[in-house]
């Protein structure tokens, strides 16, 4: 036999093979497409210390989506801290400052809340040491960027008991970073702008929490490297029968967020490459060591055989797992309430980056 007709007998084995390999299962179905919720960080914060030296410790308070995984990084930290969620969306832990830690006023301390598998993250926006000042995440801005706070209020309950929820709002500069800390809760909350210069967010009362009507309440508007503070002037109790009335009619006639509605953020083709079967490394092996038979004579011949059928067993392998390779969409949606979603499709989905969707059964339906 020449070296034409081994030639094809090896590849002949190839072919007799491979359609073994995948005609054996039944067709792929299509996958159904599944969503992820992203997960959110509503507020980070700790209690600083007077000094950072070993045994003082660094209390730190998380809010955000509830069922999580916490956890804080601290710049200079030895290990890392991982905060127990002691109520729904609320976790706390304590770091105890060692001896071989290096944590300075100047650390950086990242707190990570994962669900599932997507993980948000926050840079504490304040040192760790007390009166230090606060920190500049962002990097240097223009010192002359000078924030400005026309108006903080909040919409209040009719009784301040667990569950009610407290809407506050702060309007000013545009383009800053707007928080709210309330005396007799730990942390502070974040507050999103909703549009140009005006920030809003809602705080539910827990049943640790000890605020009355008059609580201190101050809101807070950061800008570049500056920041600003006014403090409420007004009572965290609707006492007025009228305006209580007129807080219920808002309520009920409040346009409601489109909790699923969105853009689509982006599109990305996702591919995962087969695992080759022993099949695969048979027949490459058989054609490779047809071919190698014909390189050299003697015990020359034998090696080469070896090398071939080593070299085609691999080749046959990688092959059969090029033809396996499937691949899948996924559409990444910004949501209306600032939260993200992936929708993950077995074919193209047909949408495009900028396009308006809602979110239904698992699927993205334009709007």
């Amino acid at each position: 036999m020449n070296l034409h007709s081994k030639m094809a007998a090896g590849l002949f084995a190839l072919a007799v093979f491979f359609p073994l390999t995948f005609s054996a299962g039944p067709a792929q179905a299509q996958q159904a497409a599944s969503t992820f919720a992203a997960p959110r960080i509503d507020g980070f914060d700790v209690e600083p210390v007077a000094q950072l030296v070993p045994g003082n410790e660094l209390a730190f308070t998380l809010y955000g989506s509830p069922g999580g995984t916490a956890s804080v990084a601290i710049g200079g930290a030895t290990g890392t801290l991982i905060l127990v969620e002691v109520e729904a969306g609320v976790y706390e832990g304590a770091y105890a400052i060692g001896r071989r830690d290096r944590i300075t006023a100047d650390s950086t301390a990242t707190a990570n809340l994962r669900l599932g598998n997507r993980i948000a993250s926050s840079v504490l926006d304040e040192s760790l040491v007390a009166g230090a000042g606060p920190r500049w995440p962002g990097g240097p801005a223009s010192a002359s960027a000078s924030p400005r706070i026309d108006r903080f209020e909040v919409d209040p309950p009719d009784r301040l008991v667990p569950g009610a929820e407290l809407i506050f709002t702060l309007t000013g500069s545009a383009g800053g970073s707007a928080s709210v800390r309330i005396e007799g809760v730990r942390g502070k909350l974040a507050l999103e702008e909703v549009r140009a210069g005006v920030y809003e967010g809602e705080y539910t009362v827990r049943n640790r929490d000890r605020i009355a009507a008059n609580t201190v309440v101050t809101g807070n508007l950061r800008l570049g490297k500056q920041e600003r503070s006014k403090v409420l002037g007004q009572a965290l109790v609707e006492s007025s029968p009228s305006r209580s009335r007129m807080r219920a009619q808002r309520v009920a006639t409040r346009v409601p967020m489109c909790a699923n509605c969105g853009v689509v953020e982006a599109v990305n083709v996702v591919e995962h490459k087969g695992d080759g079967s022993y099949l695969g490394m048979i027949a490459g092996g058989v054609a490779g060591a047809l071919l190698g038979s014909q390189v050299g004579h003697g015990r020359g011949t034998t090696v080469a055989e070896v090398a071939g059928a080593a070299g085609g067993a691999w080749a046959g392998n990688e092959i059969e797992k090029r033809m396996k390779t499937t691949k899948h969409y996924e559409v990444v949606v910004r949501l209306e309430n600032g939260g993200s979603q992936m929708v993950s499709y077995p074919s193209e989905p047909g949408l495009r980056v900028g396009t308006r969707v809602r979110v239904e059964n698992g699927t993205l339906v334009p709007m």
